[in-house]
């Protein structure tokens, strides 16, 4: 499966954006879906996950409250939709999938990765 991510920009604090992740070349319904995101000069982080039917999520503490992780099978699309954002919460994001349908907080679990796209928060 082949993942593209897009959505980024630059937003002020305390805006909001919506990152979708769309995926194409077989079945998404099976996957487990998550975003990570990775700041200049740290490692990647996880994000948010969804599991291969939507009914099991997980976020980070950092944005539990503020982002939110959703599916649309019927569409191939995983997004995240992000509110009150914070300084600290630019980075590159990126979406990732593995099959099996249960998702994981580390990346290296992933065989799936889009492209990644930048999200600045300015004050």
């Amino acid at each position: 499966v082949q993942l593209q991510a897009s959505g980024g920009g630059l937003v002020q604090a305390g805006g909001s954006l919506r990152l979708p992740c769309a995926a194409s070349g077989g079945s998404f319904s099976s996957y487990a879906a998550t975003w990570f995101r990775q700041a200049p000069g740290k490692e990647r982080e996880f994000v948010a996950s969804v599991n291969w039917s939507g009914s099991a999520t997980q976020y980070a503490d950092s944005v539990k409250g503020r982002f939110t992780i959703s599916r649309d099978d019927a569409k191939n699309t995983v997004s995240l939709q992000m509110n009150s954002l914070k300084l600290e919460d630019t980075a590159v994001y990126y979406c990732a999938a593995r099959s099996g349908g249960v998702a994981s907080m580390y990346s290296r679990n992933y065989a799936y990765w889009g492209q990644g796209t930048q999200v600045t928060v300015s004050s």
